[in-house]
């Protein structure tokens, strides 16, 4: 088995590149990710699942607050994508110049996004370096006037798009990113998520 060659049909099964929100207290932030699955055929019980590395600001307040919205992009905002993925919400409020508003849980909602989901964490599972989120899908909204428009965007767009300045920095944060995964993933805890116990 040859590991890149195995990782890069691995990235086939990507989901589109998604923003997530998340608040605690008066601390909002952003962030990106490829890690978001539909989790029920259930029209009635609408479900997602998301991956986020726990190297990520978001993650601790995801797992603090039981609560994110998920947001679809469309193929024109990679200076979104930019404005929350090459920054961390540690060091910057990465919000401050993104239009937005409180959705129905206090979240922020991204006004200019396709679609998005406001969701509550339902159940979690450990896997080392990141933690899988099972969440309800609360409510479901669009993004406002034409910004609902467009293709949604997709990991293998953003890849073949993605501006030739932006290359390197994309590179050595995926390099930092799988350095960290690599050294934590075989240590897998067993979480209870509160709701379920």
């Amino acid at each position: 088995m040859q590991p890149d060659a195995v990782y890069q049909l691995l990235r086939q099964l990507t989901s589109p590149i998604v923003a997530v929100t998340s608040q605690r207290g008066d601390k909002k932030n952003g962030m990106i990710l490829d890690s978001a699955v539909r989790a029920s055929i259930v029209p009635a019980i609408p479900r997602v699942s998301i991956y986020v590395h726990k190297f990520n600001f978001s993650h601790d307040v995801i797992f603090e607050t039981g609560q994110l919205v998920l947001h679809l992009l469309r193929t024109d905002q990679f200076d979104l994508i930019h404005r929350l993925g090459f920054v961390s919400g540690r060091v910057e409020e990465k919000l401050a110049d993104v239009p937005h508003h409180g959705g129905k849980l206090g979240i922020p909602v991204l006004d200019q996004c396709y679609a998005h989901f406001e969701c509550r964490v339902i159940n979690v599972m450990d896997t080392g370096s990141s933690t899988c989120f099972l969440s309800d899908v609360v409510t479901v909204g669009h993004g406002r006037a034409a910004a609902a428009t467009g293709e949604v965007m997709t990991a293998a767009y953003f890849r073949a798009h993605i501006p030739a300045d932006w290359q390197g920095e994309y590179v050595a944060q995926l390099k930092a990113a799988q350095e960290f995964a690599e050294k934590r993933s075989r240590e897998i805890q067993a979480v209870v998520w509160r709701g379920l116990r």
